[in-house]
């Protein structure tokens, strides 16, 4: 009787295998199908304010329309400072682009991190409604923080 039942669940086992093993190569191969990667790449002072330049790559094979994201600008205390969105604007597939945001009456040197909060619009495609936010890697080049 035992013999049967380690052989009954060989056979489930060695049946459930392929299955799940599947289910590992269907996320590898998701994440690694391409994401979005912003770049804080450099702050400039202009009087009071401050314009701060981003680099975006989209690193999927089909172009964003549109991608805007809901951003908090954090102060030298670690208080919330600004809500606001950054309008990424187009990113075609596999190409760089550089957007810059100015934000009044805030110094650069005021700014100790910006975290991505969400994104706000995300216009794709195909099935790709999670694109902007799915495989987002955010960098800095800066002593400012980028997080997410």
């Amino acid at each position: 009787m035992q013999t049967r039942t380690k052989r009954n669940a060989r056979v489930v086992l060695l049946t459930l295998l392929p299955i799940l093993g599947a289910g590992f190569v269907s996320a590898e191969e998701t994440s690694q199908s391409g994401g979005i990667s912003i770049e804080l790449s450099s702050a400039e002072a202009r009087g009071q304010n401050c314009l701060l330049s981003f680099v975006a790559e989209n690193s999927y094979d089909s172009d964003i329309d549109g991608a805007v994201y809901e951003a908090v600008l954090f102060g030298t205390e670690g208080k919330v400072a600004l809500l606001t969105l950054l309008d990424f604007a187009e990113l075609p597939a596999g190409r760089l682009r550089v957007r810059q945001f100015q934000f009044n009456d805030m110094a650069c040197n005021e700014i100790s991190r910006i975290l991505i909060n969400g994104v706000q619009e995300c216009e794709t495609q195909g099935d790709m409604a999670d694109a902007c936010l799915t495989g987002l890697e955010l960098k800095s080049r800066l002593e400012t923080e980028v997080i997410g």
